[in-house]
């Protein structure tokens, strides 16, 4: 059986390709022998195997061991299908995402390197192969107690306590190959021009030349709504796609037109070739979304309209699999869960997810605020690679239209002493310029939780609801818009929302974390901030936190902790295999009970 076999890449999408989840070697490096020993150039099996795509601290992955392996190397031997031949074409080999460092060797040859936990890595396998069988060895260094790698949730201590999680070592997303023309398609990015009603499609080609041209259809619904070729101009072709003003009356359109809406998630699928008069060289399959977010009058807007945050943080953790979804299914499945109950998004919190549950955010209306996986302390090298990191979560990522918000950093993790000191400042502002540099599309929030400096958002963390009996702990929530400020200045921890010099803008102010009440239905130890004993208990004190919430005129959302258990943590909506805590139909008559004076019912 092999996991996770749907296409892994649901933006750029061919035909041609070969899935290499599945059992692979796999052996522990502790004495960090194998560079020298040469293990990428052995013939001699590995002493374990493991089941790609699952690090081996999982179940799935065959192996289930919590003891701490910083080195590991992966094997595997592959038989090139037929329809992969070479002949004038090329072979890549793409993995989704590794933690932390991989080395990827072919038939004994160093092929590429990567340094990122989220992000891809793609190897040319093609001047490395030769007849037969082909040799592929991944070396994968993760430090387990460092606390300069950007690490997320992952613990660094040892077994999993307080809001620390089981690591994730090696391998986690999907491993594939690929053919492509010796001229191919490299990327599709989308400008969408909300207000002037159309969107550019923007194909870039690799190794094309001057005599090529490349072609891209537009459809919505299966009814083709444009056509158009170009020539490439140094490697190029840019079509404008009017999306509003000529098909407006030749189409079915859904109630909201043709905007991406939670409730409407209307998506045009798009078609590119790259061809010359005799021969199409590449062709790829990808899709779009026809929506606009921005700031405006203290309010979050999409497409021009005030739309209101129900979020759910999502840590993005499975208890069979831990980093790694089980099955496609299962992102379908969380995001059919929260909207069941009345959730309209997401911040998936310290982790940029699979490609596959953005995919589904997609097609099913669901708002995602990404967000990467912090470091515990500061230091030069790793804010380089961070900038690296976020660079490269851009250049995959942008293109979904259910991502919203990009969130730079949680809670001053990574930046301890941002308070005070200039050069985490300064990594601060340039993180939030830079990603506003990359995308222009999206909001930026600069710290997620206290201690902003310049952001899109303010986003405060407060958990201070009380128990059962203190039904006026989250009174500083104000009623009144003109009581903004006493929020910003009356923090519920030690920190404070704005660092020394800066100060509240007029920033949409949501409140991105709150709630976590534990709930033990599943009789598992672990901890919540406050503990109901019953199911109406529990919707009881979810209900009072949501009221206090809904009564402030100050609070342009919410984002509640959290839609799963996970681990020692029982503060989950969903226990961590996923089974509702109470009728999922009661959250959703909190959620929508109390709606603000411009929401639609």
């Amino acid at each position: 059986m092999v996991y996770r076999n749907e296409y892994p890449r649901p933006q750029l999408v061919r035909d041609h390709w070969e899935n290499l989840n599945g059992l692979w070697e796999f052996q522990y490096d502790d004495l960090n022998k194998g560079i020298i020993e040469q293990w990428f150039r052995q013939k001699k099996h590995f002493d374990q195997q493991i089941e790609v795509p699952f690090v081996y601290q999982s179940s799935l992955s065959g192996i289930q061991e919590i003891e701490e392996h910083d080195i590991v190397w992966y094997r595997k031997y592959v038989k090139i299908d037929p329809s992969l031949q070479i002949g004038d074409n090329r072979l890549f080999l793409h993995f989704g995402a590794v933690d932390y460092e991989a080395t990827v060797y072919i038939n004994g040859e160093l092929a590429g390197k990567h340094i990122g936990g989220c992000t891809p890595l793609t190897v040319d396998m093609t001047p490395f192969l030769v007849t037969g069988e082909q040799e592929i060895v991944v070396r994968v260094f993760d430090p387990a107690k460092s606390e300069y790698i950007p690490r997320g949730k992952q613990f660094w201590g040892g077994k999993p306590k307080s809001i620390w999680y089981t690591n994730s070592t090696g391998i986690w997303q999907t491993v594939w190959i690929e053919k492509v023309s010796k001229k191919y398609i490299e990327s599709i990015t989308y400008d969408v021009n909300y207000d002037d009603g159309f969107a550019d499609v923007i194909v870039e080609a690799s190794r094309a030349d001057s005599d090529e041209q490349v072609k891209c259809c537009v459809s919505l619904d299966g009814q083709e709504i444009y056509k158009g070729w170009s020539s490439l101009k140094e490697g190029k072709a840019i079509f404008r796609v009017d999306v509003i003003r000529n098909n407006i009356f030749n189409l079915n359109f859904h109630e909201d037109g043709v905007s991406w809406t939670p409730e409407h998630p209307v998506l045009f699928d798009v078609r590119a070739e790259l061809q010359d008069q005799n021969t199409c060289y590449d062709a790829v399959s990808s899709y779009f979304g026809f929506r606009k977010v921005h700031v405006e009058h203290g309010m979050i807007y999409l497409n021009n309209k005030p739309y209101y945050q129900k979020l759910v943080l999502d840590q993005g953790y499975w208890p069979e699999s831990l980093w790694t979804a089980p099955t496609d299914e299962a992102y379908q499945k969380d995001i059919e869960a929260s909207k069941a109950m009345g959730f309209n998004g997401c911040r998936k919190h310290q982790k940029v997810e699979d490609p596959r549950f953005l995919y589904w955010a997609d097609h099913l209306g669901f708002l995602v605020w990404e967000e990467c996986p912090s470091p515990v302390l500061f230091s030069s090298v790793t804010a380089i690679d961070i900038v690296r990191n976020w660079k490269e979560v851009i250049d995959r990522d942008r293109n979904h239209p259910c991502i919203i918000v990009w969130d730079t950093i949680n809670e001053s993790w990574g930046v301890p002493q941002i308070n005070h000191n200039v050069q985490q400042q300064e990594f601060a502002l340039t993180m939030y310029h830079l990603l506003h540099m990359l995308d222009s599309s999206r909001l930026v929030v600069g710290n997620d939780g206290w201690e902003m400096a310049v952001t899109d958002i303010c986003a405060i963390h407060n958990y201070a609801h009380g128990g059962k009996e203190e039904h006026q702990k989250y009174r500083d929530f104000c009623e009144t818009l003109s009581d903004r400020q006493k929020l910003i200045s009356n923090p519920s921890t030690a920190h404070d929302i704005y660092i020394e010099g800066y100060s509240y803008q007029g920033e949409p102010i949501v409140l991105t974390e709150c709630g976590g009440i534990a709930y033990d239905c599943d009789l598992q130890k672990g901890w919540g901030y406050t503990k109901a004993q019953n199911e109406d208990e529990f919707v009881e004190d979810y209900e009072k936190i949501i009221h206090a919430i809904y009564s402030s005129s100050v609070l342009w959302g919410f984002c509640y902790t959290q839609l799963t258990d996970v681990e020692q943590e029982i503060n989950g909506l969903l226990t961590y295999g996923r089974k509702f805590k109470c009728d999922p139909h009661r959250i959703r008559d909190v959620n929508e009970s109390y709606r603000k004076p411009f929401e639609r019912p």
